[in-house]
């Protein structure tokens, strides 16, 4: 596997200096901020990135993500050209040397947490989620602004928005879908780039919604959408672990092959529908990371990891969620623990 992490770009204050000092760590995951969705990125733009990671000893193989349009989640009569602007910039970025994108067809809202600072017991503080907070949240009034929600919406602009999925169906959805794989994928196949999915987060309806890469069932349902090594999952264990009936090491034996990049985090469960993010071991969570993590060894993966969201820790501000400490310690604990399964598993077969 290649240990990756999030970066921002040059404003993010987790500069490239301080990320090449992580141990084993490869490359970098990031993409193009400044472009709305539906736009088409610069060489130049995608070649800034490239030259920064190369510069500090790292890839970038990996983007995340290329947002997609509300108009193709919605199949409006503007979906074939935003469509065909997408498949451009899968273009540049193969041409670049990307070899994965990852991109989520969550409508409307990226993933949302009720509290963005939750007291944890150790002094840190970490994402949480409370449904029936979340669903308290009238998203014509409150002022929501979360970290991965797309904040460039006005709330009259955002009423709009969602009246125009008012009669969207998860069919609908589905249907969508399928139209936009099957253009993008066979693009990606000839640019070498691999579309790996991210699964609904949390997976399941919010605000009359429709959520569908959410649990074993859908994932292999839009697997066959495209049956194309190209068209992939990323196996996110924070999201699809939100719900305790997603088997985590199940799935990752099933899909084995078609998981391109994995979000390693630890979650606790503090109730139906409500859970805190932790540090990533076992131990502090409800997740049993040493599993996960031996599901991917033994099924042979490949891909690209990275540590997913952190604490905030030893008083560090910033990005919630996106911190260097915690998701540092993340990435040597997850390095830790894919040598020890190597070793063990050698030791068996010798």
């Amino acid at each position: 596997m290649k240990l990756t992490f999030r970066w921002y770009g040059p404003n993010d204050p987790v500069t490239l200096e301080k990320i090449r000092q992580i141990p084993t760590m490869t490359g970098i995951v990031s993409a193009v901020y400044d472009v709305a969705p539906g736009g088409i990125w610069s060489q130049e733009s995608i070649q800034a990135i490239k030259d920064a990671a190369t510069q500090n000893g790292l890839e970038f193989e990996v983007v995340e993500s290329v947002p997609v349009p509300e108009e193709i989640k919605l199949g409006t009569d503007k979906a074939p050209a935003l469509i065909e602007a997408y498949c451009e910039n899968v273009r540049r970025l193969g041409k670049a040397g990307v070899k994965c994108i990852c991109y989520n067809f969550m409508p409307v809202f990226d993933w949302l947490r009720s509290e963005l600072s939750h007291p944890l017991p150790d002094g840190s503080n970490a994402l949480a989620y409370d449904d029936a907070t979340v669903l308290s949240m009238n998203p014509l009034t409150s002022d929501l602004s979360l970290p991965g929600w797309d904040e460039s919406y006005t709330k009259d602009g955002l009423k709009d928005l969602l009246q125009k999925y008012s009669g969207i169906t998860e069919e609908d959805l589905w249907h969508n879908l399928a139209t936009f794989l099957r253009a993008v994928i066979p693009v990606a196949e000839e640019a070498g780039v691999k579309m790996a999915i991210h699964p609904d987060d949390p997976p399941w309806g919010l605000f009359g919604l429709p959520r569908i890469i959410t649990n074993e069932s859908n994932l292999e349902r839009f697997l066959h959408l495209v049956d194309s090594q190209n068209n992939g999952l990323t196996l996110c264990t924070g999201s699809l672990g939100a719900n305790p009936a997603n088997d985590l090491p199940a799935l990752i034996r099933k899909f084995a092959g078609r998981i391109h990049f994995v979000h390693l985090r630890n979650i606790q469960y503090m109730g139906e529908r409500c859970f805190t993010e932790t540090a990533h071991p076992t131990s502090c969570g409800s997740l049993d990371m040493f599993e996960i993590v031996r599901a991917l060894v033994e099924t042979g993966f490949e891909g690209y990891v990275r540590p997913d969201h952190g604490r905030m820790i030893w008083g560090e501000t910033g990005r919630y969620g996106y911190g260097l400490y915690d998701r540092a310690l993340g990435a040597t604990y997850i390095a830790g623990l894919w040598e020890a399964i190597e070793k063990m598993e050698e030791m068996q077969h010798d």
